[in-house]
């Protein structure tokens, strides 16, 4: 095992701090740029950041960037491709009438992470890691209320949660794939490689289809460059931690310890909007904490 394998902690509590900050900037950009142009934001201004971030690494290592063969860029397409449709199905499903149970279905990421990881990678998890992981997604759902009684039957809104979920849970796999594909032994490197091509890849597919489809969008996105570099800033910091996570331990161990955003979220909101705490809150921080704490103790 890498000596430095205990790395992946911080790096995914980081990457979980830096993608509250980015999704906070990025509600507030939906009201002038819409939905499509506040998404497009985090991978058109993540991009020359992902690229810093690659040169600082290049010259630690004191190595130039692995060159990805074409599995490896299949690999690492097919998590980009992944992670926009998982976007999008995400801002679907939170359109619908029962909005806490399609948000409550794309919590299940880590659970079906553990599944497509066993399934594509050979990297199955551990019982105990199974049940911190159904310990720590059961505490996220507790969070939101009963999601099932205001949600009721919506078909629509399941399918379009649990496609959401699915969708980041495929692309946190590819996305370890493509790295490990590299074959780089320098495990930052080969993960800022990965997240360089990602978000060039994301960057040009979603310029190209705004370009097509909504060019007033597409300038609006241009022009409000100042505002929106702090959302690719803090997009390409987070998405620099989840790889480096992948580039250490297995997608089902980083995304279930990932599930800490929602502690800072939860944070924020008490501390600094002075919101008063609600007892399934409470509740569910506490199966949250356990569960995240079952699993770094079995690490």
């Amino acid at each position: 095992m890498n000596t430095l394998y205990w790395l992946w902690i911080p790096a995914t509590i980081l990457a979980a701090g830096a993608q509250t900050a980015r999704n906070a900037m990025q509600r507030h950009l939906t009201e002038t740029l819409g939905t499509v142009g506040a998404t497009h934001v985090r991978f058109l201004y993540g991009f020359p950041f992902a690229i810093a971030f690659l040169a600082v690494a290049c010259l630690v290592a004191q190595r130039m960037p692995p060159v990805p063969d074409a599995s490896a860029l299949g690999w690492i397409a097919a998590g980009a491709l992944t992670q926009v449709l998982a976007t999008a199905s995400m801002l679907a499903a939170m359109r619908t009438q029962s909005f806490a149970l399609a948000v409550a279905y794309t919590k299940t990421e880590p659970l079906q992470v553990a599944i497509f990881a066993t399934i594509v990678l050979a990297e199955p998890v551990t019982a105990t890691a199974a049940f911190a992981i159904a310990v720590a997604c059961i505490g996220v759902v507790a969070m939101s209320g009963n999601p099932w009684r205001a949600g009721g039957h919506d078909w629509r809104a399941t399918a379009l949660g649990i496609g959401s979920g699915g969708f980041f849970a495929l692309s946190a796999v590819f996305y370890r794939g493509g790295i490990l594909k590299l074959g780089e032994p320098v495990f930052w490197l080969a993960a800022l490689t990965a997240l360089a091509i990602a978000l060039g890849l994301q960057a040009i597919v979603l310029s190209a289809y705004l370009g097509f489809t909504n060019r007033p969008a597409l300038a609006r996105v241009l022009g409000a460059w100042r505002p929106s570099l702090f959302a690719g800033a803090m997009g390409a910091l987070a998405s620099a931690g989840w790889f480096t996570g992948f580039s250490i331990a297995t997608a089902a161990a980083v995304r279930t310890l990932g599930l800490v955003e929602v502690l800072f979220s939860f944070a924020v909101g008490r501390g600094f909007f002075k919101q008063a705490a609600k007892p399934n809150e409470i509740a569910g921080v506490v199966l949250v904490v356990a569960g995240v704490a079952i699993l770094l103790l079995n690490a």
